[in-house]
């Protein structure tokens, strides 16, 4: 009977006569549109027949693919995606499985123009919006088969390239498919991912290796693979929620490593453009997160592979910092420093391996350096997208970290020592510098707060002369608000200082009171670097250029007082400290005869303008190595020994003040030489470290009195008066040698021992504030009246009787 049937055309089923007679005797005439009419006609008719049309269809595209009638296979898919576009019944479920099972064999097949057929299929079906939720439909076998062809290495590279271009859109296909509804398996799971996102960077990677076909095409099919993949790992990362940022970003992490594309820098950092640019802004800092982790991570591979991440970390950070900032500034500067400090130790242990084990690998010292200033970079480029409060605390933060020796010895490795902490300070200083680069506050109060300042400006009595220069630098950066720190380089006498085009500005209230509280401190700074017998022809530069800045930014009539007395002192020291080196007396005269020059046009004191101009020209005469023209520069020539400087070629500070006070100027304080103040930690430590000089204090009177120059002016030196101090000296002596015996006392002495001292000291504390209590607490007055006698008991205050209206 089934046979009968068969043979019968007039016995079979309505939907199998519909669907033959939509295929042609010659399948070259295409699919007869008329009877795919009446088929698409029917199947809206009658949605439940839908499931037998697709079951249909596949049967007969199974047996033609097999049959290798390619020609008709082209017909059923035709019908299938016409029918698929125009049926959304609720019994489409059943016909999409058909559908996908069809899809399925095409994709097996060996033929590219059969995968080709499959995959353009496929991505019509994705663009359908279902009206019914499926719950079982899976999309495994798709994602694996779309990766594979995005990898083809098909021989003819123009079938090759449509293969790979296949691919990429089956998996853009496979995302909006699923990627939105919750029914579907998760297309963000590590088990997609892992073949998605290195398919999409395998062909992104392609793009010098693909030849174009010369054959006239249109403007679709000219798209090359590479311009599909940036659009299709666009829309992959667009569509990316805070959950599955992590899963998106690890396999290009994992890609770059196993391919070797990080040495390449220009790829990686492509890549992660992409990235930035396309997930939402708010989830940014997700990125800069997972690439500081993967840093750590190879903290032990080359230094070409971790320059590569710090650049990558760069170009994200500063596209990060203009959208969402994050919680992750700090964690950026600080495993970027934890790199500079682990680089510095490769680089002075020539191994990867903190004890230095022969067995470890050697690095290559060039390649620790480069991956250095790449750091440091990195560091400035990402600061200088930060607000200004949030570059004060990076700041902080960064100065918190330099190591000072005898306070943080275990910073960086052991093996490294001495030299270690230096070139730690170092780096630390130069990244400090790149942060403060174009730093403009209008608070000089919070841009330069006690706790920055007082560190840094210890760094200023080290002796390495290029940490003194570091810390020059930032202090000139910081307080350079307008701009001006390249119109004083290079230093010179400039007979109108008009030309320099100086932006001034009156002084704010917060300027005023960070002068009156630290201008004292900068001063005796400035002073000592002077006397650094290891500074060149920078260090000079770099103290003019900060002293400018002080008198243009930040300099009052007090101020300006203060700065004349300073260079007036200046000039003292180079005639009293002869043991210095003749190049540093004559740029300290140098320095100071630039400096009056400028400070005098900025007064605009004519009397005072025209005694620094007699210098100047009696110096040009007699003297000129005592100008900044002629020291100053490359090279100078210098004489062995200076013969002795005196007369018209010196600045005669009676006379200035005469000349200042005048014009309202304070003349008593103008009078008064600058004189620092030596403190002992200046004579001991002679500056080996940093931790004997963080808490150098000047403690100088802002106005003489006139009392004490008159109390002053009446001592006279008595062999009392020698004596008195020796002794004191010696009273210092014995003082230091009482706290080294509190030291040892407390390092070496027993638990037991320490406890009881302690114990008796708490004990005689406890004793003397019981008879503070029993002195200040009074007896109650009596009812009556009467005072009592006087051998009644003190009663405390908890024991009183008060009244109860007293009492709440």
């Amino acid at each position: 009977m089934y046979g009968v049937c068969g043979c019968c055309g007039a016995l079979r089923p309505r939907y199998k006569r519909l669907v033959d007679n939509i295929f042609p005797e010659d399948p070259e005439d295409g699919l007869v549109k008329a009877n795919m009419e009446k088929l698409t006609f029917y199947a809206l008719s009658a949605p439940e027949k839908l499931d037998r049309i697709g079951a249909y269809l596949s049967e007969r595209l199974s047996r033609d693919v097999a049959r290798h009638r390619y020609g008709y296979v082209c017909i059923a898919m035709e019908a299938l995606d016409q029918l698929l576009m125009a049926c959304h019944c609720q019994s489409i479920n059943l016909f999409v499985e058909s559908f996908l099972t069809m899809v399925r064999k095409l994709l097996e097949a060996d033929k590219p123009s059969l995968q080709i057929l499959g995959t353009n299929s496929f991505v019509k079906f994705a663009n359908i919006e279902e009206d019914t939720p499926s719950y079982h439909r899976s999309y495994d076998f798709f994602v694996s088969r779309f990766s594979e062809m995005c990898h083809s290495s098909y021989e003819d590279p123009d079938i090759r390239t449509k293969i790979r271009m296949a691919g990429i859109k089956g998996l853009q296909g496979v995302v909006r498919k699923t990627v939105n509804d919750e029914l579907q398996a998760n297309i963000w799971d590590p088990q997609h991912m892992d073949k998605i996102v290195p398919s999409l960077l395998f062909n992104l990677q392609q793009e010098e290796g693909i030849e174009r076909s010369p054959s006239p095409e249109t403007e679709k099919e000219k798209e090359r693979p590479v311009e599909l993949t940036e659009r299709c790992f666009r829309e992959l990362l667009g569509r990316a929620v805070y959950s599955n940022i992590k899963n998106a970003v690890k396999p290009v992490l994992m890609h770059l490593d196993n391919h070797s594309l990080w040495e390449g820098k220009s790829f990686a950092v492509r890549c992660f453009k992409i990235i930035m640019y396309s997930i939402q802004s708010q989830h940014s800092h997700l990125v800069i997160q997972q690439l500081l982790g993967h840093l750590d991570a190879n903290s032990k591979t080359s230094a070409r592979v971790r320059a590569g991440i710090v650049e990558v970390i760069a170009e994200a950070a500063v596209i990060e910092a203009s959208g969402s900032i994050g919680p992750t500034v700090l964690e950026v500067f600080n495993t970027l420093l934890k790199q500079l400090r682990l680089s510095v130790d490769y680089e002075l242990t020539g191994s990867y391996d903190s004890f230095g084990n022969m067995g470890s690998k050697v690095i290559k010292v060039h390649e620790e350096r480069q991956l250095q200033e790449a750091v440091i970079k990195t560091i400035g480029s990402f600061a200088n997208t930060l607000p200004t409060y949030q570059r004060s605390e990076v700041m902080l933060f960064i100065i918190g970290k330099i190591p000072v020796p005898g306070m943080y010895p275990a910073l960086g490795s052991p093996n490294t020592g001495i030299e270690g902490s230096r070139m730690i300070q170092i780096m630390l200083l130069k990244s400090l510098l790149q942060v403060t680069a174009g730093f403009q506050s209008t608070n000089i109060l919070t841009a330069l707060p006690t706790s920055f300042l007082d560190p840094l400006l210890s760094f200023t009595l080290m002796e390495d002369a290029e940490i003194r220069l570091l810390v020059l630098e930032i202090l000139i950066s910081i307080i350079d608000r307008h701009d001006n720190r390249h119109k004083f380089s290079p230093v010179r006498i400039i007979s109108d200082i008009s030309v320099l085009m100086l932006k001034v500005d009156k002084c704010s209230r917060q300027d005023n009171l960070f002068m009156k509280k630290h201008s004292q401190r900068l001063y005796r700074h400035i002073y000592l670097a002077c006397k650094e017998e290891g500074s060149n022809q920078r260090h000079f530069e770099s103290l003019y250029t900060l002293l400018g800045l002080i008198c243009v930014e930040l300099a009052n009539e007090e101020v300006v007082v203060d700065l004349i007395r300073l260079a007036l002192a200046l000039q003292d020291l180079a005639l009293i400290e002869e043991a210095l080196p003749v190049y540093n007396r004559c740029a300290i005269h140098a320095l100071s005869a630039a400096y009056l020059n400028l400070i005098s046009q900025l007064t605009t004191v004519p009397t005072f303008c025209q005694h620094v101009h007699e210098v100047i020209e009696s110096r040009r005469k007699l003297l000129p190595l005592l100008l900044p023209e002629d020291v100053l520069v490359e090279p100078s020539n210098i004489p062995e020994k200076l013969e002795k400087v005196e007369g018209e070629v010196l600045f005669v500070q009676s006379k200035i003040a005469e000349m200042l006070g005048g014009s309202g100027y304070n003349t008593e304080r103008l009078a008064a030489p600058y004189i620092p103040q030596i403190t002992d930690e200046d004579r001991l430590s002679k500056r080996k470290s940093i931790g004997d000089t963080v808490s150098l204090q000047l403690e100088m009177e802002s106005r003489p009195s006139p009392e004490k120059e008159q109390r002053s002016t009446a001592e006279q030196i008595t062999f009392e008066t020698l004596k008195q101090a020796m002794d004191s000296e010696n009273v210092e002596e014995l003082e230091r040698e009482r706290r080294r015996q509190v030291v040892e006392r407390f390092q070496t002495a027993p638990f037991e021992e320490i406890a009881a001292h302690c114990g008796a000291r708490s004990s005689l504390l406890q004793t003397k504030l019981n008879q503070i209590f029993e002195i200040t607490i009074r007896p109650p007055p009596s009812p009556s009246g009467s005072v009592g006698n006087g051998r009644s008991r003190s009663i405390p205050v908890y024991e009183m009787k008060f009244p109860d209206l007293c009492v709440y």
